[in-house]
């Protein structure tokens, strides 16, 4: 499964495609195995429940009939055999999880940011960028818990490229095996650095890839309302944020909400990759993610008290993480600084429930067209979703935030 070198942008993505490689060959072994066993104990369960043998049908029309292949994927268990964390990455993520924890229920005062691409597709720039906020973590660590935008899903309002988890090679050839393995193998090399990340997982599956690295996931707009999105946060380990959907509903984040904090029972899979039925305590770090909608932003002083209207109506603490970016700046990312600005004047200004912001970062400002027949051709640290602003606005803002911070610490 060795790919040709121009296959390989990144050192990480040639790593990656060897372990898949190997690992898909033994998960191969591993069906073999379970179809024979399945072939020698299933006649006796038949005759044990007097299942009679059934009379040849026709089922091509109704079965798989849209299905055009099915390949071996790696299993969860078996990319973390081989891709282990390390102690400083374990560090790493539990002590932002319980930072970041703090200050969403007020016993840190400082401001969570979370900052980085829309996207990730490249791994060398991914690291490039990790460092970039791990030298503002050192600078702003007193005031800020910075974590950083790691999402390798994308959700896709039609069709487009959905993500480096499905498409690492940005080329069309879906090799998710590759893509899941890279992915947890970068956000290994992050937290390694003791940057911690964020997520946006869009399948049930892929969240078990990067077990135990991810520090803050978030229930994007388009599934904020799905049972299922809702079930499964529920029993994560990290904090989860639910936005806004895209039409501007608030109140379909605190309905969320409410369900991620209930305990659940629902289908899901195991390490290896197998049906379970999985039972949850609920999760109680739940909030809100203002992220504006088609009638416009809502990160206003107004915005921000009906908000806190609406979760202390259904008994829910009053914390509030606000994007910067999508609807809130209406998808101009140069926008996001006047966001920022407004967020921090009432931060200073005393108000409580602004706990967190979120803003889209990359190396290069603005974005670019990903042209699958030639990824080559891509600009370096630029994105290919959603328009990002350059590292030194990232600075101007962090800043901006950092000193609102400081200014509501000492207004007591």
């Amino acid at each position: 499964m060795d790919a040709m070198p121009h296959e390989l942008p990144d050192a990480l993505l040639a790593e990656a495609t060897r372990i898949a490689g190997q690992l898909v060959e033994v998960q191969t072994r591993v069906n073999a195995q379970i179809d024979a066993a399945l072939a020698e104990l299933l006649p006796e369960v038949h005759r044990r429940l007097g299942v009679a043998d059934a009379p040849p049908v026709d089922l091509g029309d109704l079965v798989n009939a849209r299905i055009t292949g099915s390949s071996v994927v790696v299993t969860p268990a078996a990319v973390a055999s081989v891709v282990p964390l390390s102690p400083a990455s374990v560090t790493t993520t539990r002590s932002a999880r319980r930072a970041v924890t703090d200050v969403l229920t007020g016993d840190d005062d400082r401001l969570v940011v979370i900052a980085g691409p829309c996207s990730i597709h490249d791994p060398a720039g991914a690291v490039e960028y990790a460092e970039f906020l791990a030298r503002m973590r050192a600078r702003h660590g007193a005031d800020l818990e910075i974590v950083m935008r790691t999402y390798t899903e994308k959700p896709r309002t039609e069709v487009d490229w959905k993500g480096f988890a499905y498409d690492p090679f940005l080329d069309g050839s879906s090799r998710i095996s590759v893509g899941l393995v890279a992915t947890r193998m970068l956000m290994c090399r992050i937290t390694d650095l003791g940057v911690p990340v964020a997520a946006e997982p869009l399948n049930a599956l892929t969240p078990q890839y990067v077990n135990g690295l991810v520090t803050y996931n978030g229930v994007g707009a388009r599934n904020v309302t799905d049972q299922t999105a809702r079930e499964r946060v529920s029993g994560f380990s990290s904090v989860v944020g639910f936005k806004n959907s895209p039409e501007g509903s608030v109140d379909a984040a605190v309905q969320a909400i409410v369900a991620a904090r209930a305990p659940h029972e629902f289908l899901g899979v195991d390490a290896h990759g197998v049906s379970a039925q999985l039972s949850t305590t609920g999760n109680d770090t739940g909030h809100v993610i203002l992220r504006g909608g088609r009638t416009g932003p809502n990160y206003s002083a107004t915005h921000i008290a009906s908000t806190r209207q609406k979760l202390a109506a259904r008994g829910l603490p009053e914390t509030i993480v606000v994007d910067a970016s999508h609807g809130n700046s209406q998808k101009d990312h140069r926008r996001q600084i006047e966001v920022v600005r407004d967020l921090a004047a009432q931060i200073a200004g005393g108000e409580p429930a602004i706990r967190g912001v979120m803003v889209e970062s990359n190396l290069v400002a603005g974005r670019q067209d990903l042209d699958q027949r030639h990824p080559e051709r891509l600009t370096y640290g630029c994105s290919i979703t959603d328009a990002c602003v350059d590292p030194g606005t990232t600075e101007e803002m962090l800043a901006v935030l950092a000193e609102a911070a400081r200014s509501r610490r000492a207004a007591g």
